[in-house]
Order: structure tokens, then sequence, then C-alpha cells
């Protein structure tokens, strides 16, 4: 069988962005093979192509699938075009909405963490909020950020009411998950609730998740809360999406009126690798 070119999901670039063209091409397909959209040993539109489709120059267009190159996603053969050379992995994490809790110790215990800061400071709104205390009371903060296989896929941010962080120290922080030490320390974690939504990458968290500023990431903040309904923990994640995956299984329900889907007791999370 023939070889086949794949040109997926065409995107466009824009002159107006504060970024080479170059560089947007790049971006778009290194996207589309980390996504699986161009298989392994698959061939990608060459530079002529490429050309055409996003409007630039044959040049603008090389440099694109140098850049490929150069992070070693494709190779480059005169005569033979430009081939995937990039594998995805497949690891994941799952379980049910039923074990948040559960799943998010079972993360804390088989990734590795690097702490980057870790101290006491004022609570500002948002924390405070979360945290239901005074704007100004002191809680613990740490930034962290967790691997799998010396690959960095999350960048972590968490608050703790300072009675409760004095417990532990970084060290323990360090090595251990947050939910282990806060039920080691006393604190009987019952619940928590979560928001999803997407973010930008800025230059700081970019260069410590191993991506370009800019990049898109996945954000979850989540409150942690003990069997007496006191906050716990508040955490801001950012998530690369390429690495890790919040998957929902819904069902359809029928009722008198109308229908409505509902999350099934076999939502997951996946951390990929």
């Amino acid at each position: 069988m023939a070889d086949r070119v794949v040109s997926a999901g065409i995107q466009g670039v824009s002159g107006a962005l504060r970024m080479p063209l170059y560089h947007q091409i790049f971006l778009i397909l290194r996207q589309q093979i980390t996504d699986g959209l161009h298989e392994y040993d698959a061939l990608i539109p060459g530079e002529q192509e490429l050309a055409e489709t996003y409007d630039v120059s044959r040049i603008t267009a090389k440099r694109a699938l140098d850049e490929l190159a150069a992070e070693g996603l494709v190779v480059r053969e005169r005569g033979r075009g430009t081939r995937v050379r990039y594998r995805p992995k497949a690891r994941a994490f799952k379980s049910s909405m039923d074990g948040l809790l559960e799943n998010l110790m079972a993360m804390g215990l088989e990734t590795e963490v690097k702490l980057l800061s870790f101290g006491y400071v004022p609570a500002a709104e948002e924390v405070a909020a979360a945290l239901s205390c005074p704007i100004g009371q002191e809680v613990q903060r740490s930034v962290r950020v967790r691997s799998v296989e010396r690959q960095p896929f999350s960048f972590l941010t968490t608050y703790v009411p300072a009675d409760i962080g004095r417990r532990y120290d970084a060290s323990d922080l360090a090595n251990r998950p947050l939910l282990s030490l806060l039920e080691r320390s006393g604190v009987q974690v019952d619940a928590a609730t979560q928001t999803i939504s997407a973010t930008l990458a800025d230059a700081g968290v970019a260069g410590h998740l191993g991506i370009e500023a800019g990049s898109a990431l996945m954000k979850i903040n989540r409150i942690v809360k003990d069997r007496g309904g006191r906050p716990v923990e508040y955490i801001t994640a950012l998530y690369r999406p390429d690495q890790y995956q919040y998957r929902m299984v819904l069902s359809r329900v029928r009722g008198e009126t109308h229908n409505t889907w509902t999350p099934s007791q076999d939502a997951a999370t996946n951390l990929k690798d």
C-alpha cells in the first residue's frame, strides 16, 4: 500500500500573534503528532504542502519541520519525505468519582515530586475564601512539580491552614503525599470539590514543565474538607494536557419531560507518560 500523507484538523496561523509563523506551524504539527493524529512512521505534509496550506513561504514551512526534527518528533529524509518518530506511551491512573481522594493518594505515591518552595504567607482574598478564614491570616504555601518517569506533568500550588501545616515540615512534603500527611496529623479527610478549566503557561511554569510559554494547560482548583466540613487544603493544579486527562463516563437518564446526561461511577482520571 502506498504511503499516505495525512492532513488533519487544519488550524490557521496569524502574523498578528507575537510568535513567528514557522513556530506557530511547529506547535500545530507537534500537537497533532502527540495527539496521535499522525501515527508512528506516517508521512506528514512536506514543505510545499505546508506552504500552501498555511499561506506561508516554503522557507517558513521548512523551519517548522526542522523544529520538529530537532525535538526528535520526526525524521527528514531526502526523497522519502518527513516521517513521524513519536510513539505515545499509555499508562493511566483510573478510578471512579467515588474514589477521588483515594485516587489522588495513589497518584502521590506513584509519582515523584520536587518541592520548589515551602513557607507561611498571609492568605490572599481567593485563598481566604477557599479556606474559610480571614484575609491576611497565616497559611502554609507550597509549590511542587510532579513527574512520572522523570517527565514533569503537573505544577501544584497548595495552601493549608497554619495550625495544620505546622504538624509537618518541608522534608515531609518532599517525600510523602500531602493527603497522607494531613491524615497522619489527625485530619479526617472526608470530601473534595473541584472545578476544571484551562489556562496558558507563563514562563515560570513552562520552564518547570518542559513546555513552551503560552502552551495550553488544564487547570484544576480543589478544596479538600475534613469530616466537620472545615477546608483543610486549597490547591491549584496545572496539568500538561498531553500527560494528564480527566475522563468522565456519562449515562443517559430519561425523564418525564426531557432526557439528561449524568456522570456514571466509571468517571476517571488518566495520567499518561
